[in-house]
């Protein structure tokens, strides 16, 4: 958890060029935290309809964007 910790802080800085990177690095570090958890929770048994209930969209989106994987 210390890299998410750190980018967090830096997300917070005043200079916006390291806020902006620390934001973007989140992001890339939040779509592989999910990918690992619909990952897990697919092999578990769930459906699309409880994974994309969990994660706060469509069933229709968290399919594309995890689907094919």
């Amino acid at each position: 958890m210390t890299e998410a910790t750190d980018l967090a802080a830096r997300a917070g800085d005043r200079d916006p060029r390291v806020g902006l990177r620390a934001v973007a690095a989140l992001r890339r570090l939040l779509e592989q935290l999910e990918a690992v958890q619909v990952r897990g929770a697919r092999n578990q048994g769930w459906s699309w309809q409880e994974i994309a209930a969990e994660l706060g969209v469509s069933k229709q989106a968290v399919h594309k964007k995890h689907g094919g994987r």
